[in-house]
C-alpha cells in the first residue's frame, strides 16, 4: 500500500548515495526515485492546471 510505496524511494534513495559512495553507477531501484527536476515538473503542472481553471478550463500549453 501506501506506506510500502514511499519506503521503496526511501530505499531507492539510499541505494543511490551508496552507489555514489562506492563510485559505483546507478541500478535497479537506485535509478527509479523521482528527482529535483521531476519535483519541479510537477510543481509547474499543477499551476498549468490552476491557470487552466481560472480560465474557465481553457487550454494551457505545458
Amino acid at each position: 500500500g501506501f506506506y510500502e510505496a514511499f519506503a521503496n524511494i526511501y530505499r531507492g534513495v539510499i541505494e543511490a548515495i551508496r552507489a555514489d559512495r562506492d563510485r559505483r553507477p546507478r541500478s535497479g531501484l537506485a535509478a527509479e526515485f523521482p528527482s529535483v527536476h521531476d519535483g519541479a515538473r510537477g510543481v509547474r503542472f499543477i499551476e498549468r492546471v490552476l491557470a487552466s481553471s481560472a480560465q474557465g478550463g481553457a487550454w494551457i500549453e505545458f
